[in-house]
């Protein structure tokens, strides 16, 4: 897909800027893109799709529609199970492919003036003729790329949220489309949060699905607290030197709930303390990501020409920020890491590693061993 990518970002985003995309469009409204990519030639094949589907380390959903009731199942599925699929129309959503192809993360990383936490990942659907998951929205920004075939969709202004009840999708009750559109391979639809939508395949089409990272309040507060509970010691104990005789034996006295809340009320974490919080987390990878470790690993010193002469690339599925002195890397946190270590979280490789550079040379041996980053800047 190398070649198909427009040299110019702004092909990508209809004719605008990174700047003037955000300014108008991002979380505001939708925005249709004739020809993001000119002459798309989807590099994710059908077989390469149903291939990913069969693995159990690959998260995948298939979806099917009979009149008006829906079905749900989650993968594994056999490239068989898949082929034999006629009866109805069916949707095969297949997540992370990023993660498990080269091309596919390569076209990801086309999105990266985008921050980088916020930036989810790339989910390819295959779909049958009448295809679809069903009128719904999404709580997080999506760019849908029509890769194969054509899809008409239908976008929607409207505040009702009432969802189909016993569902196994989260389908709109009610739905009533502002608007219609056909994609055809190479355009592309931006949709913001909550802006309702259905897509039907016409005929047998793939759909790459550009997704972005919407954590909720509940979900946030959960995670610092237990990010402040395994990373961070408070100070203080309980002491009741003026306790009196209890009045009622079973009673929780005032005195007892004022002193809780006042240790309590000490816990308020601080922006470093949140900002370790967001490093760490965000940048854990999923729960089904696994790195493989090289086969037969190079030397440190072997390592360290390799680096200063080939250069170095994060793999594919590592997940690597920063913020001041901070950096973290699949979930570990490193303080005062070399400024080389931050140009490579930004631009996920490097052209070069210079032998003096040794501090940063240990790391990346390090993280090369694990299987976090490999020599050479190409796969």
């Amino acid at each position: 897909m190398k070649n198909e990518l427009p040299s110019d970002i702004s092909q990508l985003l209809g004719g605008y800027s990174p700047d003037r995309f955000l300014k108008l469009f991002w979380h505001k409204k939708p925005l249709l893109i004739r020809r993001a990519i000119p002459a798309m030639n989807a590099p994710v094949s059908k077989a390469e799709l149903f291939a990913l589907a069969a693995r159990d380390t690959v998260e995948s959903r298939l979806v099917a529609r009979d009149g008006r009731r829906w079905s749900l199942l989650h993968g594994p599925f056999s490239a068989r199970e898949l082929r034999a699929k006629k009866a109805h129309p069916w949707t095969l959503l297949v997540q992370g492919v990023n993660l498990h192809h080269d091309a596919a993360d390569e076209f990801l990383r086309r999105f990266a003036f985008i921050p980088a936490a916020r930036l989810d990942d790339l989910m390819i659907s295959w779909a049958s003729d009448g295809g679809g998951v069903g009128p719904h929205f999404d709580s997080y920004d999506v760019f849908l790329l029509q890769a194969r075939g054509r899809r008409r969709w239908r976008i929607s202004t409207q505040e009702e949220r009432s969802l189909v009840a016993g569902a196994p999708l989260k389908i709109l009750r009610k739905f009533r489309p502002d608007c219609e559109f056909v994609l055809e391979p190479g355009d592309m639809l931006y949709l913001p949060p909550g802006c309702a939508h259905e897509g039907v395949a016409l005929g047998e089409c793939m759909t790459w699905s550009i997704g972005f990272r919407a954590p909720s309040a509940q979900e946030l507060a959960r995670g610092l607290l237990e990010h402040l509970a395994d990373k961070v010691e408070r100070d203080g104990m309980f002491a009741d030197p003026d306790l009196r005789p209890a009045r009622a034996s079973a009673l929780i006295d005032d005195a007892y709930l004022a002193q809780a809340m006042r240790l309590i009320g000490r816990l308020q974490p601080s922006r470093e303390e949140v900002a370790g919080f967001l490093g760490t987390s965000l940048s854990e990878p999923k729960a089904d990501v696994f790195f493989v470790a090289p086969a037969a690993p190079l030397g440190k010193p072997g390592f360290a020409r390799a680096i200063a002469g080939q250069g170095v690339r994060l793999d594919r599925k590592t997940r690597m920020l920063h913020r001041g002195e901070w950096l973290y890397i699949n979930g570990e946190a490193i303080q005062t890491a070399p400024a080389v270590l931050r140009r490579l979280a930004d631009a996920r490789y490097l052209e070069s590693v210079p032998a003096t550079a040794s501090a940063a040379t240990g790391l990346l041996y390090a993280w090369y061993t694990h299987g976090w980053l490999h020599t050479g800047t190409t796969p």
